[in-house]
């Protein structure tokens, strides 16, 4: 469904499904909104009078505070989820109910996309013109709620409008942009007083799942059930707007207890952003020594498998991105558990804690704060020197002095001396118009606000213009821009692209010429304050492989400490996935093969194995990070496998046998059918088993496009188990209130 106007009325009058997939999507979404509308508004109502402005104190010490009643405020929490949910089911339904009887193939419900154009930014919106009525319905209910409880997104603007104002058939009718520019051309906005921002807050410490995950937080802070909270500063600036309280235990009496926390809401754009902020750094931290001490076993695991042993790297892309370096010291603060246990198994900080809670849609998040001193870096960059990839540099590239440098200081100091260098190359790739801004950088080198976001580009342009591009450098480049990317950067296999972020224009240039140094074409475009560095279609496909390559391990378990960019990843690398056989053999007990999966320089040869029960995928090596990269190339391929070690030898190896061989993309699946199909023709596999094989790999073992898969078995206990991993944590959170409504509980949750 594209565009507006003329092009979009003329479908709308020559196909007759489509006007009948839009009045039925109508239908569906006036119905369920009908079951929430009237819920939403009891509880914006009653939020806003669950806290009151009151004087508190004797004269002539009275102030003014905001008194706020957490069980009421709780109750109302629980109770508008419920109405969300039974009027997301009611959608659901009856969008369901009218495409199986009218065959209509529109309203059919992809959760992913919903989910992408309800977090869509402004400019993100043109890229969505193609979901269906169905997947734009769902994204209206839930844009709809998360605008109105304080996510302003730009979707969530047209949804807010055009439902408040009747217009929900024009809202599924236009394009997501046409609808989000009426609705801004009107000036409408839902206006937000004091007292419903701080309710807003408060009620987001009972969303699950982080009031399940931290309740000893929730319940310390609330216990009592009252609170007071006075406004110690506002400020206000274009476009932003920030309050500050301090808190107190009100108790009975009309007493006070400080609380040692500050809640801040600051509304910056579009949108409202909810804190806590810890005063008292020994009382409440501790309440977080779980998730402090997952982030540390995680981290082991990162630095193990880690697939390229110089770690500077990774850190000068990290260094690029979200690590600051100040007065001496490295410092990086987060809400994201994997990014802490990535960054600790590189720079090893020597001081984690938890600074604060930030308020979300899924609850309380810690927000963590970690440093260590700047020699940890130094440390990185003299081992490097000596016998890692600036020792590379150094010998292949004819840069001798490279491998003398000993600290971040000396680095700077080598790129500055060889920046003619790097200008040079720059604008080889993008014309002298960049020059003069690019020999400006030179002079601010010292400064390490400057030369942190300098120093990994400027050496991959280095690299790649002194030893080209091949399997060593890119696979060095690949592992410096997973830093960039894991910090603050993004990916989106729905959008097609992979985002770098940069605060000047001039650095977010060098970057672009970096990456046209290892031919990926990346353009610069404006996002607030900051600068990105866009690169999409075929190109994103291709950094996207890259970054899953040589980047840091996608872990498995715990999804506190996956990281869904890399998931993202995953699913957008799998495109250019080369996949060939050869040397059919057999066997004393049926046939094999070797597979060979390569992409982007890299390449790993398996044994296929035609047994007596199944087929059998196998890889050993005494090289970890072989093994390492053959699981990749395998998830890439769709497989989900995982490193295995041989006892106590350092022999490390991955399998994978029919079932998880048949949920891999078809790409795998008819590479494995020709091996089979070749095996039977030589009389070596048995006729009827290989077409058991062979129906399995035709079909393919995967669900339906988005939709979410489950692994079923027993416990040793006899339990029913049921598991599931999806990509983002936004999904996790989906399935968790799926798998509840089915009556099952998170392991280790109480009934």
């Amino acid at each position: 469904m594209r565009g507006g106007g003329a092009e979009l009325y003329s479908k709308y009058r020559e196909d007759e499904n489509y006007r009948r997939a839009l009045f039925y999507a109508v239908i569906a979404l006036e119905e369920a909104f009908s079951v929430y509308k009237s819920a939403l508004r009891e509880y914006v109502e009653v939020l806003g009078k669950a806290v009151q402005r009151v004087e508190v104190g004797e004269e002539p010490f009275k102030r003014v505070m905001y008194a706020a009643d957490l069980g009421q405020i709780k109750q109302l929490a629980e109770k508008e989820e419920a109405a969300f949910e039974k009027a997301l089911s009611t959608l659901r339904e009856r969008l369901n109910k009218y495409a199986v009887r009218h065959g209509l193939k529109d309203l059919n419900v992809e959760e992913g996309k919903a989910r992408e154009l309800t977090e869509a930014k402004q400019p993100e919106l043109s890229e969505l013109n193609d979901v269906s009525f169905g997947t734009k319905a769902y994204a209206t209910l839930v844009a709809y709620r998360e605008y109105t409880l304080g996510r302003r997104g730009a979707f969530g603007m047209a949804a807010w409008h055009w439902l408040e104002v009747g217009g929900s058939a024009w809202l599924l009718y236009y394009a997501p942009k046409t609808a989000y520019d009426r609705a801004k051309k009107a000036e409408v906005e839902r206006p937000a007083a004091v007292e419903e921002m701080v309710a807003e807050a408060l009620r987001r410490l009972f969303l699950k799942p982080g009031a399940d995950r931290y309740r000893g937080f929730v319940e310390e802070l609330t216990k009592g059930g009252k609170l007071a909270l006075e406004l110690e500063e506002k400020k206000t600036k274009e476009k932003t707007e920030s309050y500050v309280f301090k808190l107190f235990r009100l108790e009975e009496g009309g007493g006070l207890e400080e609380l040692g926390i500050r809640l801040r809401i600051s509304m910056v754009g579009d949108g409202i952003i909810y804190a806590l902020e810890f005063e008292d750094v020994e009382r409440w931290p501790g309440f977080f020594k779980q998730e402090l001490e997952a982030g540390v076993k995680a981290a082991e695991e990162v630095k193990e498998r880690l697939p390229v042993e110089d770690r500077l790297l990774y850190m000068l892309g990290w260094v690029d991105s979200d690590v600051a370096i100040s007065k001496g010291r490295l410092m990086m603060g987060t809400s994201h558990l994997w990014q802490l246990a990535e960054t600790k198994a590189l720079f090893d900080w020597s001081d984690v804690t938890v600074r604060g809670v930030n308020l979300t849609l899924e609850g309380p998040k810690p927000q963590f704060q970690a440093r260590t001193s700047l020699e940890k870096l130094d440390d990185a960059i003299k081992m490097s020197a000596e016998g890692g990839w600036l020792h590379m540099l150094g010998t292949k590239a004819g840069l001798e002095d490279l491998m003398h440098v000993k600290s971040w200081d000396d680095l700077k100091q080598w790129v500055a001396e060889n920046w003619d260098v790097v200008v040079d190359a720059a604008v080889r790739r993008l014309g002298e118009e960049v020059r003069s801004e690019l020999e400006a950088l030179r002079d601010r080198l010292s400064d390490d606000k400057v030369a942190r976001e300098v120093v990994a580009p400027a050496l991959l342009l280095i690299q790649a213009e002194r030893l080209g591009v091949n399997e060593e450098t890119l696979k060095y480049f690949g592992a410096v821009v997973s830093g960039t990317i894991d910090g603050d950067g993004h990916v989106s296999a729905a959008m097609g692209e992979v985002v770098l972020t940069s605060g000047e224009r001039e650095i977010a240039q060098l970057w672009v010429a970096a990456l046209a140094a290892y031919d990926i074409k990346a353009e610069v475009g404006k996002a607030r304050s900051a600068f990105q560095v866009i690169v999409s279609g075929g190109d994103a496909v291709k950094l996207a492989r890259l970054y899953f390559l040589f980047g840091p391990p996608l872990l498995e378990g715990d999804e506190r400490v996956i990281n869904y960019k890399l998931a993202e990843a995953v699913e957008l690398g799998a495109e250019g996935l080369d996949i060939c056989w050869e040397g059919l053999r057999q066997t004393k007990n049926g046939a094999a093969a070797d597979l060979t999966l390569s992409e982007a320089g890299a390449a790993v040869k398996y044994n296929v194995y035609l047994r007596e029960a199944d087929i059998l995928l196998e890889f050993h090596s005494t090289d970890r990070g072989r093994v390492e990269l053959a699981v990749r190339l395998l998830r890439l391929a769709g497989v989900v496998a995982e490193v295995k070690k041989e006892g106590d030898r350092d022999v490390w190896y991955v399998k994978a046998t029919t079932d998880r061989l048949a949920a891999g993309h078809e790409k795998l699946r008819k590479a494995l059918a020709e091996v089979v199909r070749e095996a039977v023709a030589r009389g070596w596999v048995d006729a009827d088993k290989a077409e058991r094989w062979l129906e399995k790999l035709k079909k393919g073992l995967t669900l339906k496009e988005g939709w979410p898969k489950y692994e079923i078995g027993l416990s040793g206990s006899g339990a029913l188990v049921v598991r599931s991993a999806p990509p983002a944590p936004t999904a996790y959170n989906r399935r968790h209130s799926n798998l509840g409504r089915w009556g099952l509980r998170k392991a280790g949750t109480s009934p």
